[in-house]
């Protein structure tokens, strides 16, 4: 299977399908690629895309220039002196951030195929909730990580202090937030903010190898293994064991278990298809 570049309506977002792996680059690497509206959209609908398109299996999120993302574009916003509301009121602006916070982040953190934050450089504000949102991260050793929110003046968005608290716990997030600390990728993978950690000359490779796996993966069972980890996260024990049950039952009629249970037994490794 070739690679196929997607046309997102914007450059500030670039999309590449190859080999089940949709790779979707956030690309104004001049401004460390700050997020702007024609972005943000983008992002949202090459998401959602993704999530019904059954030759995507896994999705990748980067940023082009040696940067991940630094979040929202400050210097615009002190340009404009307003930087959430401009020409909306209020209440309209709350619901467009909403709507857009659910369509991105909350569409990484929810959509029942795996998602992987490869971080060549900083990941700031909002751009650090969106790799937060994703499944898993790959850090270049010399990215960064940072909530930056209480050095601009805001509370943070995007799901970070959700994402935040439950990956490193409640004290910790409160330091994080309230401080903007910067946290080097050695930390990150201390604290669990990171899964892996590489030399960034090997970023490319190791994200390939790691996404690659993902997409020959089990579907159907990451599938239910994402809504047993979410549900977990909130969810009474016995709830969570219903699920799992559900969960389980049902993925043992699919012909990627009979196929992973044969080879198995045949000590050799499984080739799944996603059914």
């Amino acid at each position: 299977m070739t690679a196929s570049t997607i046309d997102t309506g914007t450059p500030d977002l670039l999309a590449q399908l190859d080999a089940g792996v949709l790779t979707l680059t956030l690309n104004r690497p001049q401004a460390r690629n700050a997020m702007t509206r024609a972005m943000n959209e983008a992002l949202a609908r090459e998401l959602a895309r993704a999530e019904l398109d059954p030759e995507v299996r896994c999705v990748v999120l980067t940023g082009a220039g040696g940067a991940f993302c630094a979040g929202g574009d400050v210097k615009n916003m002190a340009a404009a002196g307003d930087g959430t509301v401009g020409a909306l009121t209020i209440d309209q602006a709350i619901h467009r951030q909403r709507v857009n916070q659910r369509e991105t982040a909350g569409r990484l953190f929810k959509m029942p195929k795996p998602t992987l934050a490869v971080l060549p450089g900083p990941a700031a504000g909002a751009g650090l909730a969106l790799a937060l949102a994703c499944d898993l991260r790959l850090m270049a050793g010399n990215a960064i990580m940072t909530t930056a929110f209480a050095r601009v003046g805001f509370s943070g968005d995007y799901g970070g202090s959700y994402f935040m608290t439950q990956l490193v716990g409640a004290a910790k997030a409160r330091e994080l937030y309230l401080l903007s600390d910067r946290v080097p990728a050695d930390e990150a993978l201390r604290l669990g903010l990171a899964n892996w950690v590489c030399p960034p000359e090997q970023l490319a490779a190791r994200a390939q190898e790691i996404a690659t796996r993902l997409a020959n993966g089990p579907a159907v069972a990451y599938r239910y293994m994402k809504e047993n980890l979410n549900r977990a996260m909130a969810g009474e024990v016995d709830e969570c064991l219903d699920l799992e049950a559900t969960h389980h039952i049902h993925c043992g009629q699919t012909e990627d278990h009979r196929a992973a249970a044969q080879a198995f037994v045949e000590k050799r490794e499984p080739v799944f298809k996603g059914r």
